[in-house]
Formats: C-alpha cells, structure tokens, sequence
C-alpha cells in the first residue's frame, strides 16, 4: 500500500456473490442502512469496480451462476 490504495483480491465466485449483494444493498434506501456519507463513497465505488469485470452479470443464466457460486462458498454442514 504505498501508493495510498488498496488492492483486494476476490476469487470469481466471491465477486459475483459480492456484486450482488452490493446491488441489492444500493437498490434499497442506502442511507438508512449506511449513515455515514464517507461509507456510501466507497460502497458504490467497488459495487462499479466489480461491475466492469464481472461479465457474468450480464449473462442470460445469471440467476444460475449467482447460486452455483453461492453453493459452493457456502460452508459445508
């Protein structure tokens, strides 16, 4: 981190179940979940990131990735 940034690394599974979930949170009124304006920057700034690399989300068999990715982050019972 000596640039000032920080570098996150997601596996394919983990960002797609991430993208959604930051999708639904945006979809929903953000400020009554996240309070603080300087959270909401950062919020809508990886939701975008992820945006742009996930392909997936625009695939007719979204619904289908997203829970096959989910099952197989879910822990095993």
């Amino acid at each position: 981190m000596t640039d000032g940034q920080v570098t996150i690394k997601l596996t394919s599974d983990e960002a797609l179940v991430l993208s959604d979930w930051l999708e639904k949170l945006q979809m929903t009124d953000l400020s009554r979940v996240v309070g603080d304006p300087a959270v909401r920057a950062p919020i809508h700034r990886i939701a975008g990131t992820l945006d742009k690399a996930l392909p997936e989300l625009f695939a007719p068999d979204y619904d289908q990735r997203i829970e096959t990715a989910r099952q197989r982050l879910r822990p095993e019972n």
